[in-house]
Order: C-alpha cells, then sequence, then structure tokens
C-alpha cells in the first residue's frame, strides 16, 4: 500500500475504541450471566466436594469486578 492511501488510525472525528473496553464489556455481561445463573439455583446446588463454596456466584462476582474496571478504565473520553 503506498503511504498517500494508508487509512488514518486517527480521524478529526472518528477514533477507534481500545479493545480492552469491549473486552470490559464481555467480562461484565458474562459476570451478569453467571451470577444470575447461580443465583437463580440456589436452593438446587449439587452434591458434588466443594458444592458448598459456589463457585458460581464468585465467579460472577470477580467477572464483574474485572468488567468494570476494564470498561471505566478504558472507557472513551472525548479529547479537548
Amino acid at each position: 500500500m503506498e503511504p498517500s492511501q494508508e487509512i488514518p488510525v486517527e480521524h478529526r472525528h472518528h477514533r477507534m475504541l481500545p479493545v480492552w473496553f469491549f473486552i470490559g464489556v464481555l467480562l461484565f455481561a458474562y459476570g451478569i450471566i453467571i451470577l444470575v445463573a447461580s443465583l437463580s439455583s440456589e436452593g438446587r446446588h449439587a452434591n458434588v466436594v466443594l458444592g458448598r463454596y459456589r463457585a458460581g456466584i464468585w465467579g460472577g462476582i470477580v467477572l464483574l469486578l474485572l468488567g468494570g474496571f476494564y470498561t471505566i478504565r478504558y472507557l472513551p473520553r472525548r479529547r479537548r
């Protein structure tokens, strides 16, 4: 590709969004799904060795926290 035909990464009105922002949104959404699914099946946990630790609830909370962090940290902001 010739230098005159290069696609600009940042335009005057349009900016590329960081991929970490989308990863944060996905982690947050998966955290909500896992947490709601785990809370809805709270009374029916399986008889397994580590069932009392409720891994789904803890996993959902961890994903919510990580997703919230990445979403807020890489939130697109306007430059002045």
